[in-house]
């Protein structure tokens, strides 16, 4: 009788442990499924109807970076009519040149994988992708956290100041909005799973941080 109880005692013991190891074994196989285990969840891993793969990084990342880049298209606006340097206006007509085709992108990718397009400070940004912008939200980007965003009131004294300081000024907000995209883009490629993603990313990160070498140099002359 005793050992009819200690053994009914060791099995019961022997199931509960097999059923720890399959549980662990399986929350290991979820851990694996997720890139390296640093980047977004298995679950945040969609496809599109287009076949592009992509996971809430890569969302998060062309959700944000539209608006930050529209708003140093804004920036770049303001330069029109004013006097500056011509090493300055080619930064100017630099910037514009390659960060507007780059928010086409990334609006064409939202806009295929059925996300929200944001609203931007440019009415052109969204132009011509359907409803996607008409979010009725009032929310200014200018308002937000995201890094390197210049304020609404920022925005205002940029637009106001005089030529004898706008340079000036201009190229310290410029600089300041540079370093907050590539600290966006970083994160994208720590935690990114779209290739065409990473790839804008790892631009971003090259081309800005050129362009902040070349604005320490202007500031400097």
């Amino acid at each position: 009788m005793t050992l009819r109880k200690i053994n009914r005692t060791t099995a019961r013991r022997l199931a509960a442990t097999a059923a720890v190891l399959t549980l662990g074994l399986g929350l290991a196989a979820c851990g694996d499924s997720a890139d390296d285990g640093s980047a977004s969840p298995a679950s945040s891993t969609q496809t599109a109807a287009n076949g592009d793969v992509f996971n809430d990084a890569d969302v998060s990342f062309a959700t944000d970076m539209i608006p930050h880049h529209a708003q140093a298209i804004e920036m770049v606006t303001m330069t029109d009519g004013r006097t500056l340097d011509p090493a300055v206006q080619q930064l100017a007509d630099e910037i514009r040149n390659a960060q507007a085709p780059e928010v086409e992108t990334m609006v064409d990718w939202l806009t295929a994988w059925g996300e929200q397009v944001p609203e931007t400070s440019l009415d052109h940004v969204n132009g011509g992708h359907g409803d996607s912008q008409d979010t009725g939200d009032s929310h200014d980007p200018a308002d937000s956290d995201m890094p390197g965003m210049m304020s609404a009131d920022d925005m205002a004294a940029l637009e106001a100041a005089p030529d004898g300081e706008f340079q000036t000024r201009w190229l310290e907000m410029m600089k300041q909005h540079h370093e907050g995209a590539i600290e966006m883009a970083r994160t994208e490629l720590e935690d990114g799973r779209f290739a065409d993603a990473k790839n804008l990313a790892e631009s971003i990160v090259t081309t800005q941080k050129a362009e902040i070498e070349e604005i320490d140099q202007l500031l400097a002359d």
